[in-house]
């Protein structure tokens, strides 16, 4: 993977503004985009949704509450964070590996890491009330409401607590599903602080999609929020390490890394800890994604008109399509059909389709050895497609095949 050369950096200093995040340091997205901008040294701006500027510029402009945005020196603004890193990727790569093989691994991962953990990030976050309620009322506050009064101040986080609670279900978290959830957790744990402790980043010397993706639970919910982060202080320091290098600017805290580091593993050379990781993706994450793709076929095959260029629902901004349940870890759990996810998943297997005759056959034999060629042929009817600050439905694939 090439480095980046400053070419970007360079530009942006010599606009007159700096790039402005919108997010707040809670945020799941947002710790995603932030990483992404601090390991490239672009300058930019933090700003919280409080400001007057998102209220009366943004949410017009893409027609919701949502974060992580951005908005470019240019005046452009882009949200989603998938969208944030691919519009800087296009530019000049430095998150994307040049090798088809590796691209594919981290675009797993990052699908993994900004979906697949949401489980642990949402339970660890809001089941922990008697330890860090406090904690995340002010954390929340001052991205929301600096200056409410305390009466204010608790209508506005009970409102949006509520929100995240109702949402945290919506994941499959329930007093039912809580200790399968900290046990596959503790496993992961496990598997990224052995990986880690002989490697900086999760591909080799250098940061990539994986390490951006995983960055966005492991971060805000899961190693800044007080139980979580005392849980990673204690099981897996070196997760903690790297949770501390992701936020930090390439070059400035893989110190204890003695011995020089490749820039990215050799395709043919997979490290065991690494395939121990993606073995774990397909043990606790498959089973979801087919349960989303079998779930959205079901529902396209019912719409009764044509939908291409929307999101299907009667409401324009809705994510989900529905609820439905699946086998996980010995129990059935009740989840939301997001077709956000699905269009991660198409990045991947669009990684694996422009990929030369060899680099498929390496894709194939990577995957079927860690148990997750389905990725590469769990597909949709429809296409999802970003259009607006929205998901929406491409056209029908099968009336394109007659």
């Amino acid at each position: 993977m090439r480095r980046a050369r400053g070419t970007i950096g360079a530009a942006m200093t010599n606009q007159s503004r700096a790039i402005i995040l919108y997010g707040m340091p809670g945020s799941l997205y947002t710790a995603k985009v932030r990483a992404y901008l601090r390991k490239r040294r672009l300058p930019f701006v933090e700003r919280a949704p409080a400001h007057p500027a998102f209220q009366e510029k943004i949410i017009p402009a893409i027609g919701r509450w949502i974060i992580p945005v951005i908005e470019l020196p240019d005046g452009t603004i882009i949200q989603d964070g998938a969208d944030i890193l691919a519009h800087f990727e296009a530019v000049e790569p430095i998150a994307t590996p040049a090798s088809a093989v590796l691209e594919v691994l981290a675009r797993i991962m990052e699908l993994f890491g900004g979906e697949g953990l949401l489980r642990p990030a949402m339970h660890y976050r809001w089941n922990f009330d008697e330890e860090k309620l406090a904690f995340l009322q002010n954390d929340f506050l001052s991205g929301l409401a600096p200056r409410a009064d305390d009466a204010a101040g608790k209508a506005v986080f009970d409102m949006a607590s509520g929100r995240m609670r109702k949402a945290g279900a919506a994941f499959g978290v329930t007093a039912h599903s809580i200790p399968a959830i900290e046990r596959a957790y503790g496993e992961f744990l496990a598997l990224m602080n052995a990986h880690v402790r002989a490697y900086p980043y999760v591909l080799g010397g250098q940061p990539t999609l994986a390490d951006f993706g995983l960055v966005a639970p492991l971060y805000p919910h899961l190693g800044r929020d007080p139980a979580p982060a005392r849980l990673m202080q204690r099981t897996a320091p070196f997760v903690w390490r790297w949770v501390e290098r992701m936020n930090a600017p390439l070059g400035e805290a893989e110190g204890e890394y003695l011995e020089p580091q490749p820039e990215l593993f050799s395709p043919e050379a997979l490290p065991e800890t690494l395939l121990a990781l993606l073995r774990f993706v397909a043990e606790d994450y498959l089973p979801e994604m087919a349960a989303h793709v079998a779930f959205t076929n079901a529902w396209l095959e019912a719409q009764p008109g044509d939908i291409t260029g929307t999101n299907g629902l009667a409401r324009p901004h809705e994510r989900a399509l529905g609820m439905t349940s699946y086998a996980w870890r010995g129990q059935d759990i009740f989840i939301a059909i997001m077709p956000y996810r699905l269009y991660l998943l198409q990045r991947i297997q669009d990684a694996a389709a422009k990929a030369g005759p060899a680099d498929q056959a390496r894709i194939q034999e990577v995957l079927a050895m860690t148990g997750l060629s389905a990725l590469l042929t769990l597909k949709t009817h429809r296409r999802v497609e970003r259009a607006n600050a929205l998901e929406v439905w491409g056209p029908d694939l099968r009336a394109k095949a007659q």
